[in-house]
């Protein structure tokens, strides 16, 4: 399965990452009869996705997840990492939380340079790399200090670039900015978005605020509940204009009010937000 978005010039067709193909992810319930959390998903991450999974509470955005990350093995269906069978979590594929979860009794630079240690990379190559992200998550000045000296944002910049560092194929994000406050939530999506820009990393993100969404994605996946489904896969053109353009200015054009009012009535005509 190839979705439309991969094509960026006629012929030309963009790598498949992660393909989810008929998934069903079943609940069995003592005494009642069982729980759909996710039914007949398909859904391809290509390379240089962004992908944003919005919907109404209960749709099955996280179980999504926890499926493309490994943590739980769908009942029905097949996930491929690179073609290859993915049924557990490995390093392929980095996740991202709502709570930074960087060990407290590492400094930063220790934190970004775990996974290429538990890769067997260099000492010098590992450093490398640590410099590297932490540049580009503007931390380079933290480096030695653990993460209770932190602010959230930076917390939440250090686990990114913990994840880049690891160099998976595919990086998850479980609403990492829901816990921030506003004026660092925006700081932090135009962070995510130079980041993206600048690696092409593929990068499946849920998020409750549709105009997040709408800012980062390169795609919109819209889902419903009861039974945890996609029901739209939209292209979305502003991820492009953003580099150009500032957020505020983008918001009040008419074309994103347009979009962003039609995902909302989409979303409450789920009948479950």
């Amino acid at each position: 399965m190839v979705h439309p978005s991969t094509l960026d010039t006629p012929g030309a067709v963009k790598k498949t990452l992660i393909a989810l193909d008929s998934i069903d992810l079943v609940y069995p319930v003592e005494g009642g009869s069982p729980f759909h959390a996710l039914q007949n998903i398909d859904l391809d991450l290509n390379q240089g996705d962004f992908v944003c999974a919005i919907g109404p509470s209960g749709c099955g955005k996280t179980s999504l997840l926890r499926v493309l990350a490994g943590y739980e093995t769908p009942t029905y269906g097949e996930v491929t990492v690179d073609g290859r069978p993915h049924t557990k979590p490995d390093a392929e594929v980095g996740v991202v939380f709502q709570q930074p979860n960087l060990f407290p009794w590492l400094t930063i630079e220790n934190n970004v340079g775990f996974g290429p240690r538990m890769k067997g990379i260099s000492p010098q190559e590992r450093q490398q790399r640590i410099n590297h992200f932490l540049e580009m998550v503007s931390l380079s000045k933290a480096a030695k200090k653990l993460p209770h000296q932190l602010s959230g944002g930076m917390k939440q910049r250090a686990a990114i670039a913990r994840a880049l560092a690891a160099d998976p194929k595919v990086i998850l994000m479980d609403e990492p900015f829901g816990a921030l406050d506003a004026f660092t939530r925006e700081s932090m999506q135009l962070s995510l978005h130079k980041i993206w820009s600048r690696t092409q990393k593929s990068i499946f993100f849920i998020t409750h605020d549709v105009e997040e969404a709408l800012l980062l994605s390169t795609r919109i996946i819209l889902m419903y509940a009861n039974p945890g489904r996609i029901v739209e896969d939209i292209e979305n053109p502003f991820s492009a204009r953003l580099g150009d353009t500032p957020p505020a200015e983008l918001r009040l054009s008419k074309d994103f009010i347009k979009m962003r009012e039609y995902l909302v009535r989409r979303i409450k005509e789920s009948g479950v937000y």
